[in-house]
């Protein structure tokens, strides 16, 4: 592996690298960021804020989670977008969803079911990006067509050595 692009970032608690994206409101992929993990958020956060700024012109306001500092509250503003940072209610106990924030989390998820995605078995943060890229072509390809391959996760599956019960 590459030692400039593994980091530590002791408060996530991440050793190696960080995957940084930008969704729509549905959760589809806008621009990807995979950097050290020793990298701060704002400074990933800049990178695909101009990103996203010269690949979509036409957006105008994004949500970010309270990791983001104002001083890239500022930059998107230069940019010409509006950046709103999502906070947990005051109080909240457990789990709780932060707003426009699960959308973010949701597709993470749904990259998770790649398995190549599982681990950063990647030796260059390029190719991990575009592996993020190949796995949310996937999804978009399998929702636009309705085809659904049969997982080890689903138990009513088609597999003959499967024995219900």
């Amino acid at each position: 592996m590459l030692a400039t692009s593994q980091g530590i970032d002791a408060g996530k608690k991440i050793v190696g690298r960080k995957r940084s994206i930008v969704t729509d409101t549905i959760g589809l992929l806008l621009a990807v960021l995979v950097t050290a993990a020793s990298v701060q958020d704002s400074i990933a956060g800049t990178q695909l804020l101009d990103q996203v700024a010269a690949e979509h012109p036409r957006i105008r306001k994004v949500w970010v989670d309270g990791g983001y500092r104002q001083h890239l509250v500022e930059h998107a503003a230069s940019l010409g977008i509006d950046m709103e940072i999502t906070q947990r209610k005051r109080g909240a106990k457990g789990f709780t969803p932060i707003p426009k924030r699960w959308v973010v989390e949701r597709t993470y998820g749904w990259l998770m079911l790649h398995r190549r995605l599982a681990r950063d078995y990647e030796t260059r943060p390029t190719r991990s990006e575009a592996m993020i890229h190949i796995a949310m072509t996937d999804l978009m390809a399998r929702r636009l067509t309705g085809e659904a391959t049969i997982s080890w996760r689903d138990p009513t599956s088609k597999d003959p050595k499967h024995i219900p019960g």
